[in-house]
């Protein structure tokens, strides 16, 4: 038989992330629960977040301090997105001639679209 061994994930506190970011998450009270969740989103997106702030105009850039606070608030919003879409899932009516796979696939797509709108 096979050992796994989890690792655990490092405990992610105010003191750990950058101020904008602690800034964004303590403004919207965001739970102490999904500091790994909202850290996790935040690494993984800057490239696209960065995309999507070098195409805003000027005009929309002044609005905010820096990138930096554009990114936070993005991180933040996909989190909860995020996390009220996974909570549709289980009410969602999908057709019964869809396999599980198709499902999953359909379910992937609409997170996608959803933490693709929170960038726009």
């Amino acid at each position: 038989m096979s050992e796994t061994t989890q690792t655990e994930a490092p405990t992610i506190t105010l003191d750990t992330i950058s101020p904008e970011l602690r800034q964004v998450i303590e403004f919207d009270q965001v739970p102490e629960q999904m500091y790994s969740m909202v850290t996790s989103i935040h690494e993984v997106s800057e490239e696209v977040v960065r995309e999507a702030w070098n195409s805003l105009p000027a005009s929309a850039q002044n609005i905010l301090d820096n990138f930096e606070q554009f990114h936070a608030l993005i991180s933040v919003s996909q989190a909860f997105a995020g996390i009220e879409v996974m909570e549709e899932f289980p009410t969602l009516n999908l057709p019964q001639e869809m396999t599980e796979q198709d499902k999953e696939e359909y379910r992937a797509q609409l997170l996608d679209q959803v933490l693709h709108s929170c960038v726009k």
